[in-house]
């Protein structure tokens, strides 16, 4: 199955170096994925492409207009040949996450807006718009870059795109955040690599590693852990983990 995504933008030009990247290329290149750009300003009336106006009732910026929206959402739903949900990317939307990315890897099209200025006339979004997303509660200028996390994010789990599908399904579930990496060489302005992971012993580079991957969660993320408590292997780790705290503490 070909999955396509539909990309609405008034920038399309924005894509083309996304579009040649290596895994986005390999897919359309081993027809796993189409990706289609669709120039909004096509589908304006007037002679001059216009696309947006000013708003009803004032305030800072301009609005999308609803008629070449309207109709370049419509015309592109047709262009395909399974109808899809029409999604926009908007700061009011839901956040974006990685259960999200499967559910949307298992579509076999997707139809995504960029919004742009300050945001789109509120009947399109109503009546046309089936679901928004967010990738994050801060501001860009438009949806151009958040449609290509999002495209990035759904590709990769799509089978066959790249190549060891162990390696997708072990990314998508991040549990506990990634543990030091290190390759040669060995000592880099004086700063070694750990002796385990030079050891040569299986057992003990597993177990630092899942204690370390530990320790870098508890840090930074701890709220996967209150999502997916640790099994008792970890719970061991964490003591571990507190004792050298103290014990560096007590050194400093």
């Amino acid at each position: 199955m070909i999955h396509r995504f539909d990309i609405l933008t008034l920038f399309p030009e924005m894509f083309q170096s996304f579009l040649d990247e290596a895994l986005i290329m390999r897919g359309q290149e081993k027809g796993l994925i189409e990706v289609h750009l669709h120039q909004i300003r096509d589908f304006a009336s007037d002679r001059h492409r216009t696309v947006d106006d000013t708003a009803y009732g004032g305030g800072d910026g301009m609005v999308m207009k609803p008629e070449p929206l309207s109709r370049a959402i419509r015309a592109v739903q047709d262009m395909g040949e399974d109808a899809a949900p029409v999604t926009l990317l908007s700061p009011q939307g839901n956040l974006f996450r990685q259960e999200m990315a499967w559910d949307f890897s298992l579509r076999p099209r997707m139809i995504l807006v960029c919004g742009r200025y300050a945001g789109i006339d509120e009947r399109v979004r109503r009546y046309l718009v089936d679901e928004e997303l967010s990738i994050g509660d801060y501001v860009l200028s438009g949806g151009e870059l958040a449609t290509m996390v999002v495209i990035e994010a759904v590709a990769r789990l799509i089978p066959g795109m790249l190549g060891n599908e162990e390696s997708a399904r072990q990314d998508s579930f991040p549990a506990r955040l990634e543990h030091p990496q290190y390759t040669r060489p060995a000592d880099f302005e004086g700063h070694s690599v750990p002796e385990v992971l030079t050891s040569g012993d299986h057992a003990r580079v597993h177990r630092w590693q899942r204690k370390e991957s530990l320790r870098v969660t508890m840090l930074r993320r701890p709220d996967l852990l209150e999502k997916n408590p640790p099994d008792k292997e970890e719970c061991e780790f964490l003591e571990e983990i507190r004792s050298d705290a103290k014990r560096d503490r007590g050194q400093g």
